[in-house]
């Protein structure tokens, strides 16, 4: 079998969940079949790579997206299965599928429409990704959801779907990669400045609404004084949102001592060391399908305070490798107290920070294995072709 896999990224252009997803899963299916990858951006090895059209520069983004789209599907002629990843690449999953006569396999990491703070960063172009995703997701021969509560949303938001089609698979995470590291003088938080003796509370992901990056810091006002918070939080989705973060990061620091900010992306290496050497990681996203996030701080054996929200449940275990809190949008400020409260316990309380981090740790192991993935989406390839 021979799988075109499409998504927007790939090593070494990773800055999301969905790219972390597709460079695990492609690495794991090449023991089971032939996987030739088609991303967007720089050429790369390992990868083809496609670019918008030139003439499109100045247009909106998404029809660069769709152009970039339509030459993957020229590439993908040879293919069994295509195989695409976010809306960015259901255009051409689904133009494939017409073109080839070959199934199309969709996996869902998130769903336009319950992600409106788009449209602030795309204008119109938020409605041409949602009408791309609703179109390419209703006709695919498979939609892989990365959670049972993304199968719930998109058979509530889809309800022209059918569920049959649909296949809940667990994205998975490399606990020989994440695991534990040495925090000594060399180590990424060291060098940061970050004191050893401290306890220390980290959060590393995009400046989005979904993300709740705000939300944390608006909370962090209330963390323990011993506390120091290292925000990894870099990409902003707007100049807007990235104005807001970095005043309310500023006015933190003007309160509290031990307010680190990283900006720039960092190395896979830098993140183990940071979440091996925090007390407590926090997860205060809006809206998260799955979180590999919070699997890799588990892997790390840390303990985990995260939202309540999509697929988090499925992956954090309440009051055994973390706590979860209850995000309710119409009362942020209930919101921010408990998430300080929740990160304060686990800072006070050293030895059940462990016991969840350690609790973490194997469940990573046990559960969210990506052999076990690959495995489970090459049945649903099988399937789909019949």
């Amino acid at each position: 079998m021979r799988v075109a896999m499409l998504s927007r990224e790939y090593p070494p252009e990773i800055y999301g969940g969905a790219g972390v997803h597709v460079t695990n899963l492609v690495a794991a299916l090449r023991r089971l079949c032939h996987v030739d990858v088609h991303c967007m951006g720089a050429p790369r090895p390992g990868a083809h790579a496609h670019q918008p059209d030139p003439a499109l520069r100045d247009a909106n983004p998404a029809l660069g997206t769709l152009s970039a789209d339509l030459t993957m599907v020229d590439a993908v002629s040879t293919a069994d299965v295509a195989h695409s990843h976010t809306w960015y690449t259901a255009l051409a999953g689904r133009l494939a599928a017409l073109l080839y006569d070959i199934p199309h396999v969709l996996t869902a990491h998130s769903l336009e429409p319950l992600r409106p703070w788009k449209a602030e960063q795309l204008g119109g172009g938020y409605r041409v990704s949602s009408w791309v995703e609703k179109e390419a997701t209703i006709a695919a021969d498979a939609v892989i959801a990365v959670s049972s509560a993304m199968r719930d949303d998109l058979l509530r938001v889809y309800p022209d779907l059918r569920p049959d089609r649909v296949h809940v698979i667990y994205s998975g995470i490399d606990t020989e990669v994440w695991r534990p590291q040495p925090t000594g003088p060399n180590s990424m938080p060291a060098e940061l400045g970050v004191d050893p003796d401290r306890p220390t509370v980290a959060f590393v992901g995009r400046i989005t609404r979904q993300k709740g990056v705000a939300h944390l810091v608006a909370a962090a006002h209330r963390f323990h004084p011993d506390a120091q918070l290292v925000l990894c939080a870099g990409a902003p989705d707007t100049p807007e949102i990235a104005d807001e973060v970095s005043a309310a990061v500023a006015d933190l620091a003007a309160t509290r001592s031990g307010v680190f900010w990283v900006q720039e992306t960092l190395p896979a290496q830098q993140i183990r060391e940071l979440l091996s050497a925090a007390t407590v990681f926090v997860c205060p996203s809006v809206y998260e399908p799955l979180g590999i996030v919070n699997l890799e701080a588990m892997a790390c054996g840390t303990a985990v305070v995260a939202s309540d929200v999509g697929g988090i449940p499925e992956v954090v275990t309440d009051r055994e490798t973390g706590t979860l809190v209850h995000y309710d949008a119409t009362d942020p400020d209930g919101y921010h107290a408990e998430l300080a409260e929740a990160v304060n316990t686990l800072i006070t309380d050293p030895a059940r920070a462990q016991r969840y981090g350690d609790a973490g740790r194997r469940r990573c192991e046990e559960v969210f294995s990506w052999v076990r993935v690959a495995e489970q989406t090459l049945a649903v390839y099988r399937q789909a072709g019949r």
